[in-house]
């Protein structure tokens, strides 16, 4: 599954983009420096989000939306189109 594939399916799951949850991670005092641990503890609790999604949005949370260019237009199962990470909703994604 492509990074991109994780965070859409997180939005399909909650109903919450990723631009939402870096809000309200950022509510929560989250952001660059932030331990994944406790990100992916308080994914698990309030969304109900398993490790390997809570993780992507840990990347985002933490680092932004640029991705490792290594899996871009590979067309592997976990190739995903561009470096950067489309935020704001699957619905209004350019290069879904």
């Amino acid at each position: 599954m492509s990074f991109q594939a994780y965070l859409d399916n997180i939005e399909d799951k909650t109903g919450l983009t990723p631009r939402a949850f870096i809000a309200k991670a950022d509510e929560k005092g989250f952001g660059p420096g932030t331990k994944a641990g406790e990100i992916v503890a308080w994914l698990g609790d309030d969304y109900g989000l398993g490790r390997g999604h809570a993780m992507a949005l840990v990347h985002v949370i933490t680092k932004g939306p640029q991705i490792d260019g290594k899996h871009v237009g590979t067309g592997t199962a976990h190739s995903d189109k561009t470096d950067t990470l489309w935020l704001d909703g699957k619905a209004s994604n350019p290069n879904a």
